[in-house]
């Protein structure tokens, strides 16, 4: 499979999903960047905007194992990662799995769980494994976490640690629908569950191949320099208790060159970097005063404004 090949592959999947999510273009462009780039993505958003739906319509489209954790003050670790049982006939320990062996993850309302619960998935999402016991398992590939909490809502939930906040590529709002989108959505769903008429059109070993095309995705250094000053903007403004970190530069590099990938490129683009700045680096840096998010995105979009973006004339040299 070539970078062109796999272009067309992640537009037919863009659109498959699209046949039951209406009007998140942008959301569903976002999530296949996370997907392609090995990284997780933070859905914020009320209850009803579709969050669940687009989890599984990405699962069935990629023929993979879904798997849904509703968090609660009273899950426990062993809950996400398994654990073993005492087999009394063979006299030995049996493994259970727990829902974090599957392909597709859907951390419902994640912050609903408290801080050690949550911390149950920081193996899982930064290594692909998880330990129990003292033994190691390695996770299924392709592993995807689509993480959801409720930003108005905060009675009874737990703050994400920055630690967890920073293993997630993007932290994205689901946002909401024009009147002509909410029609077409009301009429798609009106007399038909078009969930149940969804077929794949990849297999998570093609998605596995397709990351694999990432390293054919060329980055010309002046863009490696602006990835750099943009972070290092962020670190030593008085302003900022913690900027982003080296993991998030790189997350931002690997998103770029996603990106490109999934449009059928094979370089990245100072607008690619652009355009992801805020979802992958707004959750990353914390105020000496303040954590509203819209601080944030003005802060964010001052700094962008404030480095020089590199000339496009190197493209194709």
């Amino acid at each position: 499979m070539n970078i062109e090949t796999a272009g067309a592959k992640l537009s037919a999947l863009k659109s498959n999903i699209s046949k039951v999510i209406v009007g998140k273009e942008d959301v569903i462009n976002k999530i296949l960047i996370c997907l392609i780039a090995d990284g997780h993505v933070l859905l914020e958003d009320v209850p009803g905007t579709g969050k669940t739906m687009l989890a599984k319509s990405l699962a069935v489209s990629i023929d993979s194992k879904f798997s849904r954790i509703q968090f609660t003050p009273d899950l426990l670790p062993a809950d996400i990662t398994g654990l073993n049982i005492y087999n009394r006939r063979e006299e030995k320990f049996d493994f259970i799995e727990g829902p974090v062996m599957a392909n597709v993850l859907l951390a419902d309302e994640i912050n609903r769980a408290t801080p050690r619960t949550q911390s149950a998935l920081l193996e899982a999402m930064q290594e692909g494994q998880v330990t129990v016991d003292g033994d190691t398992k390695n996770l299924k590939k392709p592993f995807f976490v689509i993480a959801t909490q409720n930003p108005v809502e905060t009675t009874g939930t737990f703050p994400l640690p920055e630690a967890e906040l920073d293993r997630f590529m993007m932290e994205l709002p689901m946002g909401d629908l024009t009147v002509d989108e909410e029609v077409a959505m009301l009429k798609r769903f009106e007399n038909e569950e078009p969930m149940e008429n969804l077929s794949a059109v990849l297999t998570g070993e093609e998605i596995e191949e397709i990351k694999g095309l990432l390293a054919q995705v060329t980055v010309h250094p002046d863009l490696l320099n602006y990835i750099a000053r943009l972070a290092d903007e962020t670190r030593k403004d008085p302003g900022i208790y913690m900027g982003v970190s080296p993991r998030g530069s790189l997350l931002l590099l690997k998103a770029a060159k996603a990106k490109a990938l999934c449009e059928g490129r094979t370089n990245v683009l100072p607008d690619d970097i652009k355009e992801l700045i805020l979802p992958v680096l707004l959750h990353r840096i914390l105020f000496v005063n303040r954590r509203d998010k819209a601080s944030k995105e003005q802060y964010l979009s001052a700094v962008v404004k404030r480095v020089a973006v590199p000339s496009e004339e190197f493209i194709g040299s």
